[in-house]
């Protein structure tokens, strides 16, 4: 999938792993405060930057451990075996798996031609991408983004089988050569490049798994709520991943804290936010676009979520 170049500076054995192919053990001192098994990001970050990225170690299993950072693992060639949260996930050729701060994580010994990277990212390294996804703060982009700052959710790891979709291929070789070379103004390239990246990511949750079929089954109704959402419904969400209303009110709440009625007004509202600031559609227009036809109502719930009326809004945001 990645570059012939990029992938002959990502093969050679590293010193490290000579020291493991003698027999010596995963010298957790490289990565770890004493007495944690916590992989600290200081250990791996220059002071001052807020991603960085290291070959994944081959040839032995690397033991359970956690992060306080965010990681991305990227496979650039072959397959890895991972555990996380006692669930095993295979990791295959052009796949990325992004691992909240809250995951307990180990990965079975990789061959010498199964070349993985991992990201180390600090948190607020995401917040340019967030900016770059848009101010529309739609559901299914609040999903991902919460899963990577340790939502109540918990949800753990996003796997993303995304190794048929070129854009997202193109833009993590850009991210891996950014990194590795010595280029002006690198900061803002990476965090732009995540940020287009996960645009295309956001754009393609068929290919989206997450760590539990709760979280997937939310998942699925976020996606059909965000393609949907004039005339969404709980019955038919319900059908759609073969549940009952009951179950999947529970999992709703469970997973995300709010209700099917709370997340398709979310999106309602985010999308008439967005016309009245990118059309010139009239206001009671819009409402009825998006599956409001009780006008009185969607100007109160426009006003309680934005703290303006529609009107308000558009004056104020019309430059955006």
């Amino acid at each position: 999938m990645i570059n012939n170049k990029l992938l002959e500076k990502l093969t050679p054995v590293t010193p490290e792993e000579e020291k493991l192919l003698s027999g010596d053990p995963v010298d957790r001192e490289l990565y770890m405060k004493e007495n944690t098994s916590v992989i600290n990001a200081e250990k791996l970050l220059e002071s001052g930057k807020l991603i960085t990225l290291r070959p994944h170690v081959r040839f032995v299993d690397f033991p359970s451990h956690s992060h306080d950072y965010i990681e991305m693992v990227y496979m650039c060639k072959g397959s890895t075996e991972h555990i996380i949260n006692g669930k095993e996930l295979l990791l295959c050729e052009g796949e990325l798996l992004f691992l909240a701060k809250n995951a307990v994580h180990s990965i079975k010994a990789a061959k010498k031609d199964d070349i993985a990277i991992n990201l180390i990212i600090l948190p607020e390294f995401f917040d340019r991408c967030v900016d770059i996804m848009g101010y529309q703060d739609t559901p299914l982009k609040r999903f991902i983004i919460d899963a990577l700052h340790e939502s109540p959710s918990e949800c753990h790891y996003l796997h993303f089988k995304a190794s048929d979709l070129l854009p997202v291929q193109n833009l993590v070789e850009n991210l891996i050569w950014t990194i590795t070379s010595d280029v002006p103004n690198k900061n803002t390239i990476n965090q732009t490049t995540m940020g287009l990246l996960f645009l295309h990511l956001v754009n393609n949750t068929q290919d989206l798994q997450c760590a539990s079929s709760e979280q997937n089954n939310v998942l699925k109704v976020i996606r059909y709520i965000e393609q949907n959402y004039t005339d969404a419904t709980l019955t038919e969400a319900a059908e759609l991943i073969n549940s009952d209303i009951y179950k999947l009110s529970r999992e709703l709440k469970a997973v995300t804290g709010k209700t099917f009625t709370d997340i398709l007004q979310e999106k309602r509202l985010s999308q008439a936010a967005y016309l009245l600031c990118s059309t010139s559609m009239k206001i009671d227009d819009i409402a009825n676009s998006i599956g409001y036809y009780n006008l009185t109502f969607f100007y109160r719930m426009f006003s309680e979520r934005y703290g303006l009326s529609p009107r308000k809004y558009r004056v104020a945001n019309k430059s955006k």
